[in-house]
């Protein structure tokens, strides 16, 4: 039962509703996603806790992008983490997985043995979402509070979209009988049916914090209390699984609110990276520019932060005055 549900589930995100709390959520399973985005690079263990969190709100939110849009939650930290960016990137047609790829920037000799939100200090956490081209894009942020990452997530969703909010989230090395140590994560996001399309607030903005209970009163006040007591009887191996499925939890945590599911949306990592976008990036440049880009070799190279991809490209085909591009690919370091 353990391996069909791992197989099943892990790295999906299923989105649900509470009819009778008039409440939507989703439940969210990540394996392979984080191994993908891990393995990239050699993080101190704190460093890998923020981006496994940071990842796993990413799935959540994600899921609700539309075909070809892609969503990116930044953290901007005077802190030892000094950022941390997450992309999810949409199916490009029905049915596809969904893309997420992140990265971390830290000052190694400032980190603590404290918990992974205080290496972040005073910044911000910000959401943007790309709906395309032709298609303005939205900005919201929201200051960096509340001990967790997700109470930023929680906090932006109250101040900027006027949404109540819960995320409920487990993540951490797995150690599971006969395969090697890995990190796993697993958690349910709940939230107020909006009264209007989410995402609607207009340009970014940091005001006075607020929480979802702010936002709530009479009858939805009581559904949302209800539901939120319920939510705090999840135990972390309930939401990381794999033995318990995301369906058995909804009907465990809520079977009196008649959870209603949708299809699940698988996930993977990826990354966008490629030469032509290395180029792209270098055509602001002239030759006199990036001949102070060049190696010693006579190489320019580029590396990409989210997967570690190397580039290695003749300086002559890249910049506005480039000739025409040899064929150069970027090798994984």
């Amino acid at each position: 039962m353990t391996l069909v549900s791992k197989i099943a589930w892990d790295d999906t995100v299923l989105p649900f509703q509470l009819d009778v709390s008039d409440m939507r959520g989703r439940v969210a399973r990540l394996d392979g996603v984080l191994d993908g985005i891990l393995k990239q690079h050699n993080y101190p263990h704190v460093v890998e806790a923020l981006v496994a969190e940071m990842a796993l709100l990413t799935a959540l939110i994600g899921q609700t992008m539309k075909l070809r849009w892609k969503l990116s939650l930044q953290v901007q930290s005077k802190g030892a983490v000094r950022m941390i960016a997450t992309d999810y990137y949409a199916p490009t047609e029905e049915g596809a997985p969904a893309r997420i790829r992140a990265y971390a920037s830290y000052d190694e000799a400032r980190l603590t043995d404290g918990a992974p939100f205080d290496q972040v200090g005073e910044g911000y956490f910000a959401i943007l979402i790309d709906q395309g081209q032709g298609m303005k894009p939205y900005q919201g942020i929201t200051s960096l509070a509340g001990g967790s990452l997700a109470a930023c997530a929680e906090a932006y969703f109250a101040q900027s979209e006027q949404l109540p909010t819960r995320f409920s989230l487990s993540f951490g090395r797995s150690s599971e009988p006969g395969t090697p140590e890995h990190w796993r994560a697993g958690g349910i996001m709940l939230q107020q049916m909006p009264k209007a399309s989410p995402f609607v607030a207009e340009g970014p903005g940091v005001g006075e914090a607020l929480t979802p209970e702010d936002l709530v009163s009479g009858e939805e006040g009581e559904n949302w209390n209800r539901v939120m007591h319920l939510l705090a009887t999840v135990e972390d191996m309930e939401l990381i699984g794999p033995s318990v499925t995301p369906t058995d939890l909804l009907l465990r945590l809520f079977h009196e609110e008649q959870p209603r599911v949708f299809e699940a949306q698988p996930v993977k990592f990826g990354c966008t990276c490629s030469a032509e976008r290395v180029r792209q990036s270098l055509s602001i440049y002239s030759a006199k520019d990036i001949a102070t880009m060049t190696t010693d070799d006579g190489r320019v190279t580029a590396d990409c932060q989210f997967c570690s991809a190397h580039y290695d490209l003749d300086p002559a085909t890249v910049g506005f005055e480039a000739e025409t591009p040899d064929v150069e690919k970027g090798n994984s370091a």
